[in-house]
């Protein structure tokens, strides 16, 4: 008794000074290594049984229930049946004594360590475990804890960790199956007698003269009045005990349910109590008393009230989730269908007093989540089950939704609702795919619902209609996906736009178009506002409210241009002929309004606010050049429809664009607009491909921009799509043509000269390679590289998948500047980011060009890095980890992956150098430190190495060994394969 006495003494001291903030981190390793020794030692578990019983430090306690959680978890095998029994009863009773005094935290823990017992030796050496748990949940006085064990028992046993085997999980979980009849009969039990008690002291309000309107749907919801007259009744106000007792019993239920199959134990009067308890959720009345009586107490029940229905709709979204349904609970279902229904209702509803919003606004936030997840899964795992029934009205459902939809108090909230619109969208078009015959019926069932939806969604991206909301997106920070809170917004309403109009095309698109029309009407009458000052064009709009007003209409025609492209899709392919004139007078007005943008040059103009109105005349001119390029795909399909007839509304429409183009491309544009005419101007030389193209004043004055060395360089990014587009006007073949009028020749040799002009400067520097240059020579050395190889190496990567003939020609215009690239690759090698930009380029040749470039050119490449890259080199480069030099490295690896995998015999005499700088040079380098990217190239080249040369090891083919019954078949280059399978 004295030693017992004085360890817990000696515990309670450590362990305050454990946790006293003056303990260095070495004390309190030492500290915790004499509590660990003190853990290991047999029978230390009868101290710490004293302890529980004998202190009041939370330290000591938790520390003892430790050592008992490691002794039964790890250790229990060896633990003798005798002292089992006794750790058995004691801790139990200990429980029972203490539950009402121990802090929380440790009477869960001690629930958990007694749980942990009943996991190791329930039902065969602990066969009242259970028993106990439901005695403790039937008597009033010990409910609470009952529940907890009750909770504790189904996370640990029904869904243990890895540490059980499978034989004994699937015991604990059948053994808990037969138990959960009764236990959700118990759990039925006390929520309805609560309910019951508390119900009936309950004032029942005066009948309210509106309350007749929501009799109608829900009668007709719940097919039974005396059901909805159920559900009407008041809301009873519940004493603090009760509230815990009920809170803990939806989580029970939570956790049963999450993984209790679906079945008739989860009885109707069940799941009616459930819903009665989610009603606290949407009673917005229970705070209104708590914030009258100004008490903080009755606001604390108030938000204790809100997170009963918080959990109760945790349990309802449980059984939702669950997609295999028996057919005996499809009735149920359908109940609590009807039943969240109500709910929903009762949320949405209007009366005098309030409007939906600010109902919604005054409901707990988390309420709000889990019924929009309810919704959710509702739509996603249960709408087709649920719509064959007749008597479930599905459009007053999605009226409803509707209602929720655009009544959220939260951008968050909203952005959900739309996934769910998403989802019923895409339910909606794979119905009508599978369907085909039904398609008119389904699309008259739903359609005013869905123009309503759309006409909705496009009201909210306008400033016009809903401003105030617009203003708090952020524009400025970028999220993981590298957009802004507003570009979310506007991305995720336009996905629901196009689901409608794939669904309704001619509807969605007369409720787009009159509505960017109207904005497209200011935004052109701009012109009468322009007068000339002395420093240049000014734009005469000077009242503040006509600046706010052009603000919002230009922002509005920003969002609506990207609608219009979004929907550009939905033109082409089958239903070209169709809808092309819809297409045609879209495309008109697009290149009608870049050209006006163009011409007129509002993103130079002097405004009356600058800091606002000129980013929004850039933003609108940079939209309308990306809305026409989203329609390059139809303009393709126009002009191999109209080629042969009468194509000149067709030349009409595409000059026009050009001449909207070409002014923009100059350094002086914005970089926004510049990128815009770039794309732009790529789209129609590559997707489009008029064979005109070339002749049109518009593109020869591009040419003489590009080619011409006194200009000013276009920022690079720039610069590398304008000569994409001119390389590709040259190289690819034009659509509807015959090889014999493509007109190669020429185009040959005007590719030629582009390329000799673009790379004048780079390949002059190969006279002075070899020469030491001084500092700032070799800063505007590696410009001119960079500059160069960037392009050139765009050009190769947008014709790599294009026809022979494109890529010969391609090749034969490269060739000088790839023997000068190869010529300059040795004076550079200790620059790794010279080094990194020129190997960049030889793998975009070699996976696009290998073939032209012909095989004793590509072995001179090769021979010539395997000769650079000595060991020395490849050292310094993979040294620095994550650095240029070991980018290098990853590059060359990936050229040389690309060589070994070459079908026949051209390449092959590499193979032993490959092999031998593989497991000579760089694996001994890399095998003593992580490289993970090296290493990752390295083991893809030598699987590749295996993988396409299994002849340079096995001369014979398996079959052939197989025939002549040899046992061993004679090996080459034995050494090597060992190397890299070891």
């Amino acid at each position: 008794q004295a030693s017992e006495e004085a360890s817990l003494r000696a515990l309670e001291s450590l362990m305050t000074e454990f946790f006293h903030n003056c303990t260095t981190n070495e004390r309190k390793r030492e500290i915790e290594e004499l509590l660990n020794n003190f853990a290991q030692q047999i029978g230390a578990w009868r101290f710490c049984l004293y302890f529980l019983s004998s202190t009041r430090n939370d330290y000591v306690m938790m520390y003892s229930l430790t050592v008992f959680e490691n002794l039964i978890n790890k250790m229990w095998l060896g633990v003798p049946s005798q002292d089992k029994m006794e750790i058995r009863s004691c801790l139990p009773k200990l429980l029972l004594a203490h539950h009402k005094t121990l802090p929380y935290f440790i009477r869960n823990k001690l629930c958990k360590v007694i749980v942990d017992i009943g996991r190791q030796d329930w039902p065969m050496f602990y066969h009242d475990f259970f028993t106990n748990i439901l005695q403790l949940i039937q008597s009033p006085v010990t409910t609470p804890l009952g529940l907890i064990m009750l909770k504790t028992t189904s996370e640990e046993l029904a869904c243990p960790r890895e540490d059980l085997s499978v034989a004994r999980k699937e015991e604990l979980r059948k053994l808990l199956l037969d138990q959960v009849q009764t236990v959700l009969g118990l759990l039925t039990g006390i929520l309805e007698s609560i309910w019951d008690k508390h119900s009936a002291t309950a004032a029942t309000p005066p009948p309210s003269p509106t309350s007749g309107e929501s009799g109608d749907l829900l009668s007709s919801l719940l097919q039974s009045p005396s059901a909805a007259k159920l559900l009407n009744q008041p809301i009873p106000i519940l004493d603090t005990d009760s509230e815990y007792i009920c809170s803990l019993a939806l989580e029970c239920l939570a956790h049963l349910f999450s993984w209790i199959p679906l079945s008739t134990s989860i009885t109707p009067s069940l799941l009616t109590t459930i819903f009665h308890f989610a009603r606290f959720g949407c009673d917005t009345r229970a705070r209104k008393m708590s914030s009258v009586n100004g008490s903080s107490h009755n606001s604390v029940l108030g938000q204790e009230r809100g997170r009963l229905g918080v959990l109760a709709m945790a349990c309802i979204n449980e059984l939702m989730s669950k997609n295999c349904v028996p057919m005996e609970f499809e009735e149920y279902l359908l109940r609590m269908f009807q039943q969240t229904f109500y709910l929903l209702q009762k949320i949405t509803k209007e009366n005098n007093a309030h409007t939906v919003k600010s109902r919604l606004e005054e409901l707990d936030e988390s309420y709000i989540e889990k019924f929009t997840d309810f919704l959710r899964l509702f739509v996603s795992v249960h709408l087709r089950r649920i719509e064959s029934y007749s008597q479930f009205p599905v459009v007053e459902f999605l009226a409803l939704l509707f209602k929720y939809t655009f009544h959220q108090p939260t951008h968050e909230g909203y952005f959900s609702c739309l996934d769910i619109w998403t989802l019923f969208l895409d339910y909606l078009t794979s119905k009508i795919k599978s369907r085909l015959a039904d398609k008119e019926a389904v699309l008259n069932r739903y359609e005013d619902a869905l123009v309503l939806l759309l006409t909705e969604v496009l009201n909210r991206i306008q400033f016009r209609y809903n401003q105030a909301q617009l203003e708090e997106l952020d524009d400025e920070t970028l999220d993981d996906d590298q957009q802004t809170e507003w570009q979310r917004y506007l991305r995720q309403s336009l996905e629901v736009v196009a689901k409608v109009m794939e669904l309704l095309p001619t509807h969605a698109f007369s409720t787009l178009f009159p509505v960017l029309q109207d904005n497209l009407e200011v935004y052109l009458g701009l012109q009468q506002f322009v007068v000339t000052s002395g420093t240049g064009h000014r734009l005469n709009i000077t009242a503040e409210n006509d600046c706010r007003r052009l603000h919002c209409s230009l922002r509005d025609l920003s969002s609506l241009l990207q609608a219009v492209g979004r929907l550009a899709e939905y033109f082409t392919g089958d239903v070209f002929a169709a809808r092309f004139n819809d297409a045609l007078t879209v495309v008109e007005r697009l290149v009608k309004v870049t050209l006006y943008g163009s011409q007129i040059k509002l993103y130079n103009i002097e405004t009356a606010v600058p800091s606002v109105l000129k980013p929004d005349l850039i933003d609108v001119h940079a939209q309308s050049l990306a809305a026409l390029q989203a329609y390059a795909h139809w303009l393709a399909q126009f002009y191999s429809e109209v080629h042969r007839q009468n194509p000149e509304q067709f030349i009409s429409l595409v000059s026009t664009a050009l001449e909207a183009i070409t002014p923009l491309i100059s350094s002086k544009v914005q970089e926004k607009l510049l990128l815009s005419a770039c794309h732009l101007l790529v789209s129609l030389a590559t997707t489009v491909r008029p064979v005109f193209l070339i002749s049109i004043p518009a593109v020869q004055k591009v040419f003489n921009r590009i080619t011409d060395t006194s200009a000013q360089r276009l920022p690079d990014k720039a610069q590398v799509l304008v000569c994409r587009a001119l390389s590709n006007v040259l190289l690819l073949p034009w659509p509807n043509l015959p090889e014999s009028e493509q007109q190669w020749a020429v185009r040959s040799t005007n590719h030629a000269s582009l390329v000799s002009a673009l790379t004048r400067d780079y390949r002059q520097l190969k006279a002075t390679a070899s020469l030491p240059q001084r500092k700032v020579q070799l800063e505007d050395t590696k410009v001119i590289i960079h500059q160069t190889l960037s392009v050139l190496e765009d050009i190769v990567e947008s014709i790599s998948g294009e026809s022979t003939k494109s890529r010969q020609i391609c090749y034969q215009s490269l060739q000088e500047s790839v023997q000068v690239s190869l010529a300059l690759f040795p004076a550079f090698i200790h620059q790794s980011d010279v080094t990194d930009e020129m190997l960049s380029f030889f793998l975009t040749l070699f996976q696009g060009l290998r073939v032209q470039m012909g095989v004793p050119f590509t072995e001179q490449i090769i021979q010539t890095f395997l000769n650079m890259f000595t060991r020395e080199q490849l050292a310094e480069s993979i040294l620095h980890e994550g650095s240029t030099g070991c980018r290098v490295v990853e590059k060359f690896l990936k050229i040389l992956q690309v060589v070994v995998q070459e079908p026949g015999q051209v390449f092959k005499p590499f193979l032993p150098s490959v092999i031998s700088l593989c497991m000579e040079q760089v694996y001994p380098i890399i095998a003593e430190r992580s490289s993970p990217d090296v290493k990752a190239e390295l083991f893809e080249l030598l699987f590749r190495v295996l993988h396409h040369n299994w002849r340079y090891f096995f001369k014979s083919s398996v079959l052939a060994s197989v025939q002549r019954g040899v046992a061993e078949e004679q090996m080459e280059n034995e050494a090597q394969f060992s190397a890299i399978m070891q």
